[in-house]
């Protein structure tokens, strides 16, 4: 329901009517949600399957390396045009047949016995994952309008647990069958989610250009791009650390299970700093919470620096969420800066970059790691946390000629229904 929806009506008619609206904005959570499990499960299930096909095929560790770069790769330059494309294919349908194809692409690669082979249903693959983090994000964001920043948050952390959940059932399943058998088991699960996104997502309706006219966010000044900017340094900020972080945990006498565990209480601790910070920052602010998070974020690193192994422990879970917690602040703000017929296109580019600064991340600081020592290039990216606070207070006023719009524009749409009514 908009803002201004139900002013001047009779109160049953609008009470009528909310249920619906929350029903269907929730069926649409529910439904990116599950989409974006699967999506971000198939990115990690390369890892899961990276020592399997070194031994089937016989690579060295750089081709090994290549596969995850060729999925995410492809994926990442792909979303742009897939959120183009739904500016003349309704999103849900275009989401539901990259879902397919994403599903497709590991089954293909069940039934390839060439290296070629393998390579060309892993590009399927990730270009059907390019469809779901542009549309998914855009069709919350609509769905809740000014208030899709907390439910933004929760689809991000849904994210985090198909990471977690699809690696962990393709593992069992390895036990159990060879792998092209577990393949075709999960293609078979990605099939059954792009049938639920078909049948069970409500449509994803398109602003006219009317509204986006009326559109007086931040993204024309330079709002979007100083938001791209933080997006780009903190997605590098926590690369960065998660490269180094094994070796100064071994430096510290962790053994390799014990790095395993370590890494683990990370991940859960991100897990939770998406769902959490994505509503913390609908009620304290963008400038408050990113301000918490980043300079979180360089406490504990300094910490990771100079604790002993056991109370760094303690402090792991503190450092997910801190690493994790700025990303889905940024990503509800997304749409706050966009002219809302050109959402797709927004977060497909901010997605883009930040997949991309991912990718790109880890190689710098590794070698810088290579030229000062671990150590300093780990005190580099609290360095560059920090670094973030400029940019921050620099999209402040953005933010606020948003908010300050919205309200001008709800108090006319008051004004004209208190008119309309007389």
């Amino acid at each position: 329901m908009t803002s201004d929806e139900g002013i001047g009506q009779p109160q049953a008619a609008v009470s009528a009517r909310r249920p619906r609206g929350l029903d269907g904005a929730r069926r649409t959570l529910a439904v990116a949600g599950i989409a974006h499990a699967l999506h971000d499960g198939y990115t990690d299930l390369i890892f899961v399957l990276l020592p399997i096909w070194q031994t089937e095929f016989g690579l060295g560790y750089a081709m090994v390396a290549a596969f995850r770069g060729l999925y995410a790769g492809t994926m990442a330059t792909l979303q742009v045009p897939s959120g183009r494309l739904v500016e003349s294919v309704d999103g849900r349908i275009v989401l539901a047949a990259g879902t397919a194809i994403a599903a497709a692409g590991y089954a293909l690669a069940g039934f390839t016995g060439s290296l070629a082979g393998l390579c060309a249903a892993l590009a399927i693959s990730g270009a059907g994952s390019s469809t779901q983090h542009p549309i998914a994000s855009a069709a919350v964001s609509r769905a809740y309008g000014p208030s899709s920043r907390g439910p933004l948050g929760t689809y991000n952390f849904t994210g985090d647990l198909g990471k977690a959940a699809i690696p962990a059932l393709a593992s069992l399943l390895l036990t159990l069958m060879p792998w092209r058998g577990a393949l075709w088991l999960v293609a078979t699960l990605g099939a059954a989610v792009a049938v639920t996104v078909l049948l069970l997502m409500p449509p994803i309706a398109r602003p006219g250009r009317t509204e986006s006219r009326r559109f007086q966010g931040g993204r024309g000044r330079g709002g979007f791009w100083l938001l791209f900017a933080i997006g780009v340094l903190d997605t590098g900020v926590r690369m960065g650390l998660l490269t180094f972080l094994p070796f100064l945990l071994k430096a510290k006498g962790a053994s390799l299970p014990t790095v395993g565990v370590a890494l683990a209480l990370v991940f859960l601790g991100g897990a939770a700093g998406k769902f959490v910070c994505g509503w913390l920052g609908a009620r304290a602010g963008v400038l408050l919470t990113v301000l918490a998070t980043e300079g979180g974020t360089a406490a504990c690193i300094a910490g990771v620096l100079v604790l002993p192994l056991v109370p760094l422990f303690v402090l792991l879970p503190a450092l997910g969420v801190m690493l994790n917690g700025t990303s889905s602040v940024l990503y509800g703000t997304v749409p706050e800066l966009t002219p809302p017929d050109r959402a797709e296109g927004a977060f497909a580019l901010f997605y883009t970059g930040t997949i991309g600064s991912g990718a790109i991340s880890p190689v710098l600081y590794g070698v810088l790691g290579d030229w000062v020592g671990a150590h300093w290039a780990t005190a580099a990216t609290a360095i560059v946390a920090l670094a973030i606070f400029p940019l921050a207070f620099a999209l402040a006023p953005h933010l606020t000629d948003v908010c300050e719009n919205e309200r001008s524009q709800l108090d006319n749409s008051q004004h004209r229904s208190g008119i309309a009514s007389t």
